[in-house]
């Protein structure tokens, strides 16, 4: 259903059923504590820069930019994209 890279590829699917439908959907996935995840790097915000930019350079893999917002405990992208903010890059886990 997802891609082994995605944030959801470990979260097990689950299913419900009502009446003669069955639903199939993901569990909720919960925020790791950011501090709890090992540290790669770090990387400093420059002028224009964008997470996807950031996982880019860091990961090797801009669709992984949601791995540095759960590392900085950020639900919104856009709140780590301010110039001159240091970021923590986490090591990706399988």
């Amino acid at each position: 259903m997802f891609a082994p890279t995605s944030r959801y590829a470990s979260i097990d699917t689950v299913t419900l059923t009502q009446g003669d439908r069955t639903i199939a959907y993901k569990r909720r996935r919960f925020l790791p504590r950011g501090a709890d995840l090992p540290l790669l790097s770090t990387a400093v915000v420059l002028d224009g820069d964008r997470l996807d930019l950031i996982a880019a350079r860091t990961l090797g893999d801009p669709e992984q930019f949601w791995r540095v917002c759960d590392a900085n405990d950020a639900m919104n992208p856009a709140d780590l994209e301010t110039p001159g903010r240091s970021l923590r890059v986490p090591m990706p886990q399988p």
